[in-house]
């Protein structure tokens, strides 16, 4: 009983700390970025290629840095997902530094050498006029690099074909425009792709 006593006398006076601490979780403000614009894909058709990610920003004097999640490269009437990730992610794979998304051998091809690219290779770069490492640190404006292409635009499964195709490689970085809006507010919804334009292709 007396441990259990001493154990109760500690946590009350602990807790006069803690709970600003805690409190302090909440002071981060939650946004949802987002960009749609139009490019070809590797076969040369004109998509609507769409790229987002979520943030948490932290106000400068909290001991916590600005997070993100990956952010996700989608190319219209294709199933293929790209996810790029920066060092502060688990995500984030062997295929250099900032912001990246890894090559997969089995899908990709490296168009610098036409031949399968390997898991060290990065297939899409972001980069930002004032040199952001960080997902979490971009502005509203950035590039986006694409080194590879699919190996194979189109498989089939089950009998149907899918899909796998997107966002056309170049030797000059793509320049977009992304909006950062609170996040579950009724402007943070992603801006849908014309699904009846992939049924008439």
């Amino acid at each position: 009983m007396k441990l259990l006593s001493t154990a109760r006398n500690v946590l009350k006076s602990a807790l006069p700390v803690l709970l600003p601490v805690f409190g302090l979780t909440g002071c981060a403000s939650y946004y949802t970025h987002y960009a749609m614009f139009p490019a070809d894909n590797s076969a040369g058709e004109s998509r609507q290629v769409r790229i987002s990610w979520d943030s948490a920003d932290y106000p400068g004097w909290w001991i916590v840095s600005d997070k993100s999640t990956t952010m996700k490269v989608e190319t219209e009437c294709s199933e293929r997902v790209w996810r790029l990730a920066d060092d502060s992610h688990d995500a984030a794979g062997d295929c250099g530094q900032g912001i990246r998304a890894c090559a997969d051998p089995r899908q990709d091809l490296l168009v610098s050498t036409g031949g399968p690219a390997a898991a060290d290779a990065a297939c899409m770069t972001v980069s930002s006029p004032d040199g952001a490492e960080r997902i979490a640190e971009l502005g509203n404006q950035f590039s986006l690099l694409v080194s590879c292409q699919p190996a194979q635009p189109e498989v089939v499964r089950a009998g149907e074909p899918v899909n796998l195709d997107y966002i056309r490689s170049s030797a000059v970085a793509y320049t977009v425009y992304a909006r950062r809006v609170p996040r579950g507010s009724l402007s943070a919804r992603l801006p849908a792709f014309d699904e009846s334009r992939c049924k008439a292709d």
